[in-house]
């Protein structure tokens, strides 16, 4: 199902490695020297309050936005010197936007085989995903009628759909229902064990816990604490994770 491009290294390797990350908008630093390594089949929550960096990271990683310093390399590619290569090794989930109101799901999912050059069969995944996702009743109407929850799934849907090596999910959960947070849980899942890297950015802490196994809380751009997410759960890991904050 994958293009030869989206075939992901063997385990422990480092699919996401960035040093030094540096984004600045005029006068200011959204993120500040940022030091983030995923290796294949793991999955790392960016956590933190508006506006601590966590967007703003996962648009340089996608391709979508140009850092203004720093080192970034997405399954080998060195996304500053070749950001095309490298958004074809990614799949993103912006936290806003990315559907075409008029199109349908079934269209963007035609588009984007298309585009990615994926190999024959690839309607027999996009049904699944559509299954899964609780939008196959939804498969042949546009997108501009959807709630900001089906527009949530779908996107997440997308970002998965051709199997990449990273994985980027920015706000996934935001307004989604439980059985749609469980198909993103369980997307998760599936990405990691075929051995992608799996990065989410999201203010919802216990899910967080649930879908990663490490955590990092960012504060004003800086990351502030790099740990196991099981840390941040319960009552207890939530006052932990406000004390970070504060």
């Amino acid at each position: 199902m994958s293009t030869p491009t989206d075939r992901v290294p063997a385990s422990g390797s480092a699919l996401v490695d960035v040093r030094g990350l540096v984004v600045e908008f005029g006068s200011v630093r959204a993120v500040d020297a940022l030091d983030l390594r995923v290796t294949a089949g793991a999955s790392v929550a960016l956590v933190g309050r508006n506006g601590a960096g966590k967007s703003t990271s996962l648009r340089v990683l996608a391709g979508v936005l140009p850092p203004s310093d720093g080192e970034i390399r997405v399954a080998g590619v060195d996304a500053r010197r070749e950001p095309r290569r490298a958004r074809e090794v990614v799949g993103y989930c912006p936290d806003v936007g990315g559907l075409i109101p008029r199109a349908t799901p079934w269209e963007h999912l035609q588009l984007a085989a298309s585009l990615r050059g994926m190999a024959p069969g690839w309607e027999d995944r996009a049904r699944d995903l559509l299954e899964r996702f609780d939008l196959a009743g939804a498969a042949d109407r546009v997108t501009s009628g959807f709630s900001h929850g089906m527009g949530r799934r779908l996107s997440v849907l997308l970002a998965a759909f051709h199997e990449p090596a990273v994985l980027l999910l920015d706000e996934p959960f935001d307004g989604v229902d439980p059985l749609g947070v469980e198909a993103t849980l369980e997307e998760v899942r599936r990405a990691r064990l075929r051995g992608a890297a799996v990065l989410v950015s999201t203010h919802l802490l216990s899910l967080a816990v649930a879908a990663c196994d490490e955590a990092v809380v960012l504060r004003t751009g800086r990351v502030v604490s790099a740990s196991p997410s099981s840390e941040l759960a319960g009552e207890a890991g939530a006052e932990r994770y406000r004390e970070l904050l504060r």
